[in-house]
C-alpha cells in the first residue's frame, strides 16, 4: 500500500504538497489559533507540515496518516528537526477508513478529500474523529473561471466540469451539509505557481539522476507539456482553498 513512484518524484522537493505556501499554513494557524495541547488527527496528511509546524509554532499534538511511506518518512524527519517528535505521530494507513481512537479538536483533510468520494464523504468520515465544539479543516480546489469547453475541463486534470464547484456553490455545499463556515484561507496564482513550478524542477532533476529508469519517458512527457497547461489552464480556472467548518 503505497502511492505511485511518479507522486512522490513530483514532489520529492516539496514540503507542503498542495498548493499552499508555507505562509498560507500559517497563516491558517493564526486564523483559527489553536490552542496548546489541541488534539489534531490529519488525515492524507502527506509530509506532516501542518502537524510539524503547528506543534512548533502553537503547541498542538497529534497524528498523520498517509498511504505514502516515502512521504511519511519525510514527515518523521521534520519532526524531529523541529524537536516536536514527541508531540506527533505518524501513521502509515489508508486515510479513507481511519477514525481516531479518541475525539480530537481538530480534524483535517487538507486536499485528498478523494477519501471520502469528495466533500460530503470527507465531512461526514472528519465528523466521527470530532469532539463536541471542534472544528474541522478541509481542503477543495474550486472553479475560479467557468470552463469554456471540455479541453479546459481536461487541461485542469479533471474530467467533467460537475467534479468542481465555483467558490459561492462550495460554501453553499459545506451549508447544505450541516456545516458553519467560520474560516478560510485561499491560495492564489503565485502559491499555484510554486507548488505547480517546483513539480517540474524536481522532474528535471529526477531525470538528470535516473535517465534510464523505466519511468523516465512518462516523466519527460509530463515536463514537456506541464509548463503550458499550467499556464494555460490550472492558473486561470482553478481556485483552492482550507475551510474551517
Amino acid at each position: 500500500m503505497d502511492l505511485p513512484r511518479s507522486f512522490t518524484i513530483r514532489e520529492s522537493g516539496h514540503r507542503v504538497c498542495n498548493p499552499f505556501t508555507s505562509e498560507k499554513l500559517a497563516l491558517l494557524g493564526q486564523a483559527i489559533s489553536p490552542s496548546p495541547g489541541a488534539r489534531v488527527l490529519d488525515l492524507a496528511c502527506g509530509k506532516g507540515e501542518l502537524l510539524c509546524t503547528w506543534a512548533r509554532d502553537h503547541g498542538v499534538v497529534g497524528t498523520g496518516v498517509d498511504i505514502s511511506t516515502v512521504f511519511l518518512a519525510a514527515a518523521r524527519a521534520r519532526a524531529v528537526e523541529l524537536a516536536v517528535a514527541d508531540k506527533v505521530a505518524f501513521v502509515h494507513a489508508d486515510a479513507s477508513g481511519h477514525v481516531a481512537d479518541e475525539p480530537v479538536d481538530i480534524a483535517a483533510c487538507v486536499g485528498a478529500t478523494w477519501i471520502g468520494s469528495g466533500v460530503a464523504g470527507t465531512v461526514e468520515l472528519l465528523r466521527r474523529s470530532l469532539a463536541p465544539g471542534g472544528m474541522m479543516l478541509i481542503g477543495e480546489p474550486y472553479w475560479r473561471r467557468e470552463p469554456e469547453d471540455q479541453a479546459t475541463v481536461e487541461g485542469c486534470h479533471l474530467t467533467r466540469k460537475d467534479d468542481l464547484l465555483a467558490l459561492p456553490e462550495l460554501l453553499e455545499q459545506f451549508s447544505a451539509l450541516g456545516c458553519d463556515v467560520v474560516e478560510m484561507v485561499l491560495a492564489d496564482q503565485d502559491s499555484w505557481d510554486r507548488y505547480v513550478a517546483a513539480q517540474w524542477l524536481n522532474i528535471r532533476r529526477w531525470l538528470d539522476a535516473n535517465p534510464d529508469d523505466e519511468l523516465a519517458g512518462e516523466m519527460r512527457a509530463e515536463l514537456d507539456a506541464a509548463p503550458v497547461r499550467h499556464a494555460r489552464f490550472q492558473r486561470e480556472y482553478l481556485g483552492w482553498g482550507v475551510f474551517v467548518p
